[in-house]
């Protein structure tokens, strides 16, 4: 058992430096392709994986999905219009802001849910719920280094993306039962991605040349952020305890630092890290029990 609930949490780490990682792709693609055609292809992508791995996924974790094909398309494709208007959010704002603090004001999303669920679900919260959410405030306000008094553009919008994260959280919490979620999982990255690709042609050029040029860190976002990402998840959290999963997975914000400043050079100031660790901090003090 304890060796179980070890290799768990050691691919919660794994899937963490993946999805900390991808905020550094996500940086550099943002120089070449709009936020639409990015994330449209990135998760077609990576619904195709997921796909193609259900068959060994449902091995290795059977399911006890009742099978009902139009719950399960409802709760799919409602999922993904949410997570791609918070993922062209989270796009866009990384053009203004460094992939680090993109990943840490990202994260505020385990912070705004159980807000969000008192005041419109009625579901009470920890008094530690409300000191993580003091802290992330004043967090926001140090991580986007104020000269004037006011936000920057790109932390405006990762802040949003937040937000809509959240919402998607809380949607699927709300929509998601008694469906397989492996299919579940596909069906909303495709959905993610045909909405995707539609908003490309619509507010976007579209440049062949220019996917060439991201196809790099397309293609990490799509097969191992989005696609080998959650199969990791899936099978890190059969095993691992539910509390420890989610410190874990949130280290994704610490992992977005470290690469964007292994990868990319970027370098916070001390206001900055101060925000990162008060974000960290209170990101982990909203999971105690």
């Amino acid at each position: 058992m304890r060796n179980k609930k070890l290799r768990g949490s050691l691919l919660l780490l794994i899937t963490a430096m993946i999805w900390g990682c991808a905020f550094t792709a996500q940086s550099v693609a943002a120089d070449s392709v709009g936020p639409w055609l990015f994330n449209g292809i990135r998760f077609l992508m990576g619904g195709i994986e997921v796909l193609l791995l259900a068959p060994m996924l449902e091995r290795i974790q059977p399911e006890t999905g009742s099978g009902n094909r139009k719950k399960l398309l409802q709760a799919g494709i409602t999922c993904g219009l949410v997570l791609i208007g918070a993922s062209v959010l989270q796009q866009a704002g990384i053009r203004y802001t460094s992939a680090g603090k993109a990943g840490f004001l990202t994260s505020l999303y385990v912070v705004l849910v159980p807000v969000a669920g008192l005041l419109f679900l009625h579901k009470p919260s920890r008094t530690n719920v409300w000191i993580a959410a003091v802290l992330a405030v004043v967090a926001l306000y140090l991580l986007s280094s104020p000269e004037d008094g006011t936000i920057g553009k790109g932390e405006l919008l990762e802040f949003l993306c937040a937000v809509a994260f959240a919402v998607h959280i809380l949607v699927i919490d709300h929509t998601v039962h008694d469906v397989n979620a492996i299919r579940f999982s596909a069906v909303q990255f495709l959905t993610a991605g045909v909405i995707g690709m539609i908003g490309a042609v619509l507010f976007e050029p579209i440049s062949i040349s220019a996917i060439k040029e991201a196809g790099i860190p397309i293609l990490y976002a799509g097969l191992m952020s989005a696609g080998l990402g959650y199969t990791l998840q899936v099978l890190g959290q059969k095993d691992a305890d539910p509390a420890v999963a989610s410190v874990l997975m949130s280290l994704e914000s610490v992992f977005s630092a470290i690469f964007g400043f292994l990868l990319l050079h970027e370098v916070l100031s001390g206001m900055e890290l101060l925000g990162c660790a008060l974000m960290f901090t209170a990101v982990i003090i909203s999971q105690l029990e």
